[in-house]
């Protein structure tokens, strides 16, 4: 198989993401339609697809002003796929769409993809200190 990167948010195959996202991650458990389509609206979408039957395999979503920062979050590879190279290639992507952008930091969570994002210059917080979040409950 073979696929190809998008950044055209057109392109992106919303109940295929929600239903990744809202039944299948860790981190969106019960995310709604709406919600979906708030974050996507307002964020730069990227997506891995199929070439032979155009179908989505992989999504990642990046939060930025497109000067100072961005976040990296909702990248899920469909479980079909893994393990073939998709998700390298996704985030390769997504970092040359975010190269130009000259940006002073790209940030991102995970419990378990560690070692992907290293590939690709991300490593952990070294001053957590410095960091502080808000979190809902």
């Amino acid at each position: 198989m073979t696929y190809r990167f998008s950044a055209d948010p057109t392109e992106m195959d919303r109940p295929t993401i929600l239903r990744w996202l809202s039944e299948e991650s860790y981190w969106a458990k019960g995310r709604t339609a709406e919600r979906l389509d708030t974050a996507m609206d307002n964020s730069l979408s990227f997506g891995m697809f199929d070439t032979d039957n155009g179908a989505q395999v992989a999504y990642a979503r990046v939060i930025t002003d497109r000067v100072t920062f961005a976040w990296l979050c909702d990248v899920f590879v469909s479980h079909d796929v893994r393990g073939n190279g998709v998700g390298v290639t996704l985030i390769e992507n997504v970092c040359a769409v975010l190269e130009p952008m000259d940006l002073k930091r790209v940030g991102l969570t995970t419990l378990d993809a560690h070692g992907l994002y290293e590939r690709f210059g991300f490593e952990p917080v070294a001053t957590s200190e410095t960091w502080m979040a808000k979190v809902a409950s």
